[in-house]
């Protein structure tokens, strides 16, 4: 069963309203139902097919605005959506399943509470135990024993003063409160997305293409899952989209393997001038700029949005980061895990003895990737009015308070679910890769990304 064109999706409504689109347009939205996916407590299905559904429906406008012609109907399919939601649940690289959360990473009981730890990359491991005086070869034993001993709020301030993750599981709201320490993380009363106009007339105006964003080139300074996956929906809409990493800090094979699809991956020390002279090159001809780093993590290296647009005008700067841009937590690192944790999100799906649950998908880093990759297409359909840059701000925080406060249920419809009709499979540097599709297109819109991933940092430092 579909949802028909013209009936309004409140979920829809709202993320459009978040990222500066005419409400009228949101009619040109519809949903086909699957079943009951993405079960979980809180709407995560609503949020899901309409993040989705925005990203679908700014790509039409744009690729409108650029041939001079109406905006083509959107249908979203929620089987597609609830796939490409836990797409690094269904990567297979030759057959083999993604290395799953490291065993250090997840749930502990604390002696008041619950922690959640997240160490999957070796220096968050490291960070982690050397902040509760542990040995490097420190097992999930040794780690349950101590931190069961200890308050979950001196276990995250003690791992964070040390760089490391882990941050305290607070009660669902209405059930005991919010966490009473100072500090504490509030997820209530986040924007969903910000946005401002910066600089003058660059002269940059898009000319007529097949898809959206051809000829469109994305600077992608990004990590994980929910940067890369916005970037890596402007790729499948033709956008040139070159990720770049410094040599000293690498990424997860298989993460990358999952949303790099239809990108390029360069390493560039920014700290070096040779580094910096090659970004400086790629800036002068780039539409985008994407980071994924906290608040002022990049800033040493003249990357704040305001110098950005001032060395490029008409440049579209979007920011993500995990906790939110003003208050105590701002600049703290995060992921997508710790901010369920500390938002309530885990109490909220416990399950019957207590014990802290998850979202049935890592739907705040999928979520926040679609709405990110909206907000860009938006600003390049703006611009092309006026030819400003644009400063967009995302965070993780921002969906998670949007899920808990301001989506309602909306009953599921359709048959059942199977994934299979959203896998397919893909030659790529790592070798034969079986990967979700895409869920986000419009009538016409392409089905599939133009190659899968290359290999991490093998690109050249250079435009198509």
């Amino acid at each position: 069963m579909t949802t028909p064109s013209g009936v309004r999706d409140e979920a829809t409504a709202r993320a459009w309203q978040a990222i500066g689109g005419a409400p009228e347009l949101t009619e040109r939205v519809s949903y086909r139902g699957a079943g009951e996916v993405l079960p979980a407590a809180l709407p995560v299905r609503e949020l899901a097919r309409a993040t989705v559904g925005v990203c679908s429906l700014a790509a039409a406008e744009l690729l409108a605005a650029r041939v001079h012609g109406p905006v083509p109907p959107v249908t979203v399919d929620e089987g597609a959506v609830a796939t490409s939601f836990i797409s690094e649940r269904h990567l297979l690289v030759d057959d083999r399943a993604p290395t799953p959360f490291a065993p250090l990473s997840g749930f502990w009981r604390a002696a008041d509470g619950w922690v959640r730890t997240h160490a999957n990359y070796p220096h968050h491991r490291a960070r982690l135990l050397a902040a509760l005086g542990m040995a490097e070869d420190t097992g999930p034993e040794a780690l349950a024993e101590r931190l069961a001993a200890m308050p979950a709020r001196e276990i995250e301030e003690r791992v964070y003063a040390e760089g490391g993750l882990a941050v305290a599981v607070a009660p669902a709201p209405g059930d005991g409160g919010e966490p009473g320490a100072e500090g504490a993380f509030r997820a209530a009363g986040l924007p969903l997305a910000e946005s401002s106009v910066l600089g003058g007339d660059g002269g940059r105006r898009l000319p007529e293409g097949h898809l959206p964003a051809s000829g469109v080139r994305v600077l992608d300074l990004t990590r994980i899952i929910a940067g890369p996956v916005a970037t890596r929906t402007l790729a499948l809409f033709a956008a040139d989209v070159l990720r770049v990493d410094s040599p000293d800090l690498e990424e997860d094979p298989d993460s990358h393997t999952d949303t790099g699809m239809g990108k390029r991956s360069t390493l560039l020390d920014l700290g070096t001038d040779e580094g910096r002279a090659s970004f400086e090159a790629l800036l002068e001809t780039a539409d985008v700029v994407v980071t994924g780093y906290r608040p002022g993590g990049l800033d040493r290296h003249g990357l704040a949005a305001e110098e950005l647009v001032a060395r490029r005008p008409g440049l579209v700067v979007a920011q993500l980061c995990a906790w939110g841009w003003t208050g105590p937590w701002a600049r703290r690192r995060g992921f997508d895990s710790l901010v369920q944790a500390a938002s309530g999100i885990a109490a909220i799906e416990s399950g019957p003895e207590g014990r802290p649950g998850a979202l049935p998908a890592q739907a705040l880093d999928h979520g926040t990737g679609y709405l990110l990759a909206a907000g860009v297409l938006r600003a390049l359909t703006d611009r092309q009015t006026d030819g400003r840059g644009r400063h967009l701000r995302f965070s993780l925080a921002g969906t998670a308070g949007w899920l808990m406060n301001d989506i309602a249920p909306v009953p599921s419809d359709g048959g059942g679910y199977d994934p299979a009709a959203w896998l397919t499979e893909s030659p790529s540097a790592y070798g034969r890769l079986r990967h979700a599709l895409p869920p986000v297109s419009y009538e016409g819109g392409p089905a599939d990304w133009e190659h899968a991933s290359t290999r991490w940092g093998g690109d050249t430092a250079a435009w198509l």
